[in-house]
């Protein structure tokens, strides 16, 4: 099974190493960043989970099933053990916690010295995110992100700064034109809403998204029918293969295969990209099969391409890896079990097939 996807990325950290010009960043670790490249991959060579390092596949699950359910809040993540967003509600709690007017209860300690001068002490990451799993109350006021995936995926608001006020559900839209109109070229999905930037505690990296489909050819039906039911593909190319389309679609053979692009402003291509293509690839996945269409190309078009300072090393480890084959996805999906919204699966829903991989490089992630 063809890695190109992993090719392609190996390359685009050698093309960073080599061409990269160092830059400042809002975390003060200091990045080499290149501007303007793109991805791609066919989803039928495997699912795009690189193996040039371990990855918490379940992790990037997670976080891609929270931002369908339109959550914002960590609690969910904390819960399923998910910290990729620990880092900035922790960043959060600490700018917003003194300011606070019921300050003493979010507080580890606070005390006042014998001048009047007042002593505080916030929690540390560690403890905070102890609060968030066991402290709802905690939970509910400190684990909030802001409008971001989540909220402009399943509730654009019309008016900013209304929440829960009946916004857009871009992703339902999307899933109906899909099945009624699948030719649109409007099949879109945005997040980066400039009416609420200031709200969230990280504007979006990964801002946009577009679906395409096209129609299968009878070739192509006939192969996935014939992967289905064990038989032989016997096709005459001379034949008129209107009964036989329709013999297939009676028999519930997609008739389209559906493509995905996704836009980007700010790539940490070390530790945030990997979980991208795989997270994007995951929703290509879904969607694909909510609308009984086959997952066709997965395309990346990445703005600011960099890597921290820190990420050097690492970065030259997992160039001199070789990949390995590309696993496939496994998908528990009882139909019965969800009402058709996307927000009904679990983690555990999803799963690898063959998955082999390189062990697991760690990096500090930059907040």
């Amino acid at each position: 099974m063809s890695n190109w996807i992993e090719t392609q990325y190996l390359h685009l950290l050698e093309d960073i190493l080599e061409k990269g010009v160092e830059k400042k960043d809002r975390t003060g670790t200091g990045t080499l960043s290149i501007f303007g490249r793109q991805i791609r991959h066919n989803m039928k060579d495997g699912f795009p989970l690189l193996t040039t390092k371990k990855m918490a596949f379940k992790t990037m699950v997670t976080e891609l099933l929270w931002f369908l359910r339109g959550d914002t809040n960590i609690k969910y993540l904390v819960d399923n053990n998910c910290h990729i967003w620990d880092g900035d509600a922790h960043k959060n709690y600490l700018h917003k916690v003194i300011r606070d007017k019921d300050i003493v209860r979010y507080l580890k300690s606070y005390s006042i010295d014998t001048n009047g001068v007042p002593t505080i002490e916030p929690y540390s990451k560690e403890e905070f995110i102890e609060r968030i799993k066991n402290d709802d109350e905690f939970a509910e006021q400190w684990g909030e992100l802001g409008p971001i995936y989540g909220a402009q995926w399943r509730n654009w608001l019309n008016i900013p700064g209304e929440l829960n006020k009946g916004g857009t559900d871009q992703i339902a839209n999307l899933i109906s034109e899909l099945k009624t109109n699948p030719d649109s070229r409007r099949l879109m999905v945005n997040a980066y809403n400039i009416g609420e930037l200031d709200q969230m505690v990280l504007p979006p990296c990964h801002y946009g998204f577009q679906v395409y489909t096209r129609e299968l050819s009878i070739y192509e039906r006939a192969k996935i029918y014939a992967k289905k039911n064990s038989t032989e593909i016997k096709i005459d190319t001379t034949d008129d293969h209107t009964a036989l389309h329709l013999y297939y679609t009676t028999n519930n053979v997609p008739t389209r295969a559906i493509s995905l692009m996704w836009n980007q402003r700010s790539v940490d291509t070390l530790l945030g990209l990997p979980f991208n293509i795989a997270s994007y690839g995951l929703l290509l996945e879904i969607i694909a099969k909510e609308v009984n269409m086959v997952p066709d190309e997965l395309i990346g078009n990445l703005g600011d391409v960099h890597l921290y300072l820190n990420h050097i090393e690492q970065a030259k480890e997992q160039i001199s890896r070789t990949p390995y084959n590309l696993p496939k996805l496994g998908v528990d999906y009882r139909e019965d079990e969800y009402d058709k919204n996307l927000k009904d699966f679990v983690p555990d829903d999803f799963y690898l097939i063959d998955y082999q991989s390189h062990p697991a490089i760690k990096a500090p992630l930059s907040n």
